[in-house]
């Protein structure tokens, strides 16, 4: 008579098959026992008791132990969702387009991919959904994904499968396309099913769901007067709301003791706008999930920046203090010059430079290296007398930056005379600031009221829009793509959809839509590094890295430009292509692109034109590289074996691939030369026409003169920001806004 095995015994069997019976000894044991003590237990206490037990098993000697339980969680999904779909665990893929249906019904999904695609296209994308790829995931990927992305139920249930979210995304992407549409549906599915990269986290959340938006983080410009400020606190409170972390510029706000209407003395100043911005990110929850998110950026000559630097600081008076925002300063070559010569820096107010001066000295940046209008324009402001001023040694102000670096983490840096001169659309305008993640460079400008008038007993408000700058992320998996070797494929489809995005989204900001119109900017990033190397036995700390990241990044620079002039012939170039970088040809020449095939992709650009007028970001991405099971941007690992932590559950994870040739290339950030970290990234950052979200990690026993030193060097290596300074003795809040 044939055994009829029980669901956990068939579980049980098909892992024995797959990693062999004396490797799970611990859990057959564990089986047993929990089945002796539980005669009546479901299978859902089951399942949670044995995925605790192979967590538990997890280390460093046995890195397998987060696929069993992976596969035991999964299961369980399996189980959970079959029964809500009267269907046995094996068949819960089958009956898409049913699927589909019953969701949009329910209001979960957004009704437009039924009114988009046929049945019959919807029946064709679900038999493309493919179980097996759910068997990548390891226990934190799954559960992250499972936890925070999926679409679920009024009750917070899931209602879709890991497969059914990446098919959603995909068809949501490509929905608007009129050429082969579905083989581009099913591109997109195989880039994301496989892992090869991932969508930013409002993307990943949001697609196919009737509400938020698909964009991660936006970039606003303060206009100096209460209307621009006020105006602007209302946008970036909207956006919040709507899932989307923010940067503000304020460089252009009259500081504190500054004239109004004439009246000397009468300004409070930045900081008390700064402090209300920060009740917005307090009071505005992103999608009801997470605090809000906002970065304040402040140039490094403005009278107020000592105060600013301050604002996060533990000490001092709490009136002065904004705990809850983030800071970055903007520095010009000019500055660092003199904290190297330690030499005086002068502090001025930019009100009083546009009263007197009639310009303001935040428009200008150095066009070369060690010469250029700023510093010209600065020298003139410090020879005028008319000018009221600081003066401040310029190594103290340096000095105060790194003592709230390592209290904070943050100002974050930002070199904005490398950024504008390698901006590829600087004949459109300038950029002053970088995002909550500092790796998003676009051209920016305020938003400046202009009449409020009442017509036809309506309220008729008239402003000239500005450049607000939205980020579109997603970023390819290192460790996946580059060893399937299918990154020609995969930055096609992924330029497609990251393009894509831009229309599909509805910004409740009518600016910030005219210049994701205008410019068509996208953020293609990368994670996996360290995990990478590792699979290559590559020393973080070699000649042989940093030669590797300049030869990858070339190649993958080379692939997305390719890949957006094959979308503009296609569909036509952004707007302002016309006396752009890439159509004069000096976004090849600046960065040494001299190679035949190199100078046969200049000449299609000049005659093709752009699709995207920016292209490329490396995001921090530490949500969505974990549910992809790898290491996050481009930093080294923190530790080999460690505990991911949130508010509701601690998790124990290895890095990716770990074994016994690996194990030798995996380095600790905190016990790695940074300087090794600078290399990689000067190389990097030529190919990257955006910026790199670079962290420190430094010990908390680190020397001034050793951190400035960093600082000097990362300046000198032609690097365009820093973002945190990770102590060993802080923690520090993850960007999930830029997380993709």
């Amino acid at each position: 008579m044939q055994k009829i095995f029980s669901i956990k015994e068939k579980v049980l069997d098909q892992l024995n098959e797959e990693y062999g019976f004396e490797k799970l000894l611990p859990l057959e044991r564990a089986h047993a026992k929990w089945e002796k003590k539980n005669p009546t237990g479901t299978d859902g206490e089951w399942a949670k008791a044995m995925v605790l037990e192979a967590l538990s098993q997890l280390d460093e000697s046995e890195p397998f132990w987060t696929f069993v339980a992976a596969r035991i969680y999964l299961h369980h999904i399996y189980e959970v969702i079959g029964k809500m779909r009267n269907l046995d665990t094996q068949h819960v893929y089958n009956h898409f387009y049913e699927q589909v249906t019953q969701l949009t019904r329910h209001g979960l999904y957004d009704d437009r991919l039924l009114q988009t695609y046929s049945n019959g296209e919807i029946v064709e994308l679900g038999l493309c959904l493919d179980a097996e790829r759910d068997k990548l995931f390891t226990y934190i990927g799954l559960k992250t994904l499972m936890d925070r992305y999926v679409a679920r139920n009024f009750d917070h249930s899931p209602a879709e499968l890991p497969q059914e979210r990446w098919m959603i995304i995909a068809m949501t992407l490509m929905q608007n396309e009129t050429q082969d549409r579905l083989v581009k549906v099913k591109e997109a599915y195989w880039a994301m099913s496989n892992l090869y990269m991932t969508v930013a986290t409002p993307t990943l959340s949001n697609a196919g769901k009737p509400h938020g938006q698909l964009s991660s983080c936006f970039i606003d410009t303060v206009d100096d007067s209460l209307q621009g400020i006020y105006d602007s606190n209302t946008d970036v409170a909207t956006l919040s709301k709507y899932g989307g972390g923010i940067g503000i510029y304020m460089g252009k706000v009259r500081s504190r003791g500054s004239s109004i209407r004439g009246f000397k003395g009468a300004s409070s100043g930045v900081l008390p706008w700064i402090k209300q911005l920060n009740n917005t990110a307090v009071s505005v929850d992103q999608l009801g999930q997470r605090q809000g998110a906002i970065a304040v950026y402040l140039d490094i000559w403005h009278k107020d920046i000592l105060p600013f630097l301050d604002l996060k600081l533990n000490n001092g008076d709490e009136r002065q203090r904004a705990h809850d925002i983030f800071t970055g300063v903007c520095l010009p070559d000019l500055f660092m010059e003199k904290v190297d010569a330690r030499e005086n820096w002068v502090l001025f107010d930019p009100h009083e430079i546009r009263s007197i001066k009639g310009y303001s000295l935040e428009d200008y940046f150095d066009e070369t290296k060690g010469t250029g209008t700023f510093r010209k324009k600065y020298e003139e402001c410090v020879n005028d007398t008319r000018l009221s001023r600081e003066i401040v040694p310029a190594i103290d102000l340096m000095k105060r930056i790194m003592r709230s670096q390592l209290e904070t983490g943050v100002p974050f840096m930002f070199y904005r005379d490398e950024v504008n001169r390698s901006n590829s659309n600087k004949h459109q305008g300038m950029i002053y600031s970088s995002n909550l993640c500092t790796e998003i460079m676009q051209n920016m400008s305020a938003t400046v009221f202009e009449s409020i008038a009442i017509e036809d007993d309506v309220i008729i408000t008239r402003k000239k829009p500005g450049d607000f700058v939205v980020c579109n992320l997603s970023s390819i998996n290192l460790g996946k793509a580059v060893p399937a070797n299918v990154l020609e494929r995969l930055i096609e489809i992924q330029v497609r959809m990251l393009d894509n995005v831009i229309d599909l989204n509805m910004i409740p900001v009518p600016q910030a839509e005219r210049t994701n119109a205008r410019y068509r900017g996208i953020g293609l990033g990368t994670f996996g590094w360290h995990h990478l190397l590792a699979l290559n036995s590559i020393r973080w700390e070699s000649d042989e890295a940093v030669v590797f990241a300049d030869v990858l990044y070339e190649e993958i620079a080379y692939l997305t430009i390719q890949a957006s002039m094959k979308l503009a012939q296609e569909k036509g170039s952004y707007p302002l292509f016309e006396g752009s970088d890439f159509h004069t040809g000096a976004y090849f020449e600046n960065r040494g692109y001299t190679s035949s095939k190199w100078r046969d992709l200049r000449f299609e650009v000049a005659m093709n034109g752009m699709r995207n007028g920016y292209l490329m970001a490396v995001a921090p991405n530490s949500t969505t590289s974990i549910i992809a099971g790898s290491t996050a941007s481009i930093d080294p690992i923190f530790q080999k074996s460690y505990s991911e932590e949130k508010k509701d559950y601690k998790i124990p994870v290895t890095v990716p691939d770990l074994n016994k040739e690996t194990t030798w290339f995996y380095k600790s950030a905190y016990f790695i030369d940074q300087h090794w970290t600078l290399k990689q990234n000067a190389v990097r950052q030529r190919h990257v026409d955006q910026g790199i979200s670079l962290n420190f990690y430094v010990q908390n026993s680190i020397k001034a003169k050793e951190l400035l030193d960093l600082h000097m060097d990362a300046w000198k290596s032609g690097l365009k920001t820093t973002y945190y300074v990770r102590s060993t003795s802080i923690e520090l809040l993850e960007c999930e806004s830029c997380s993709s």
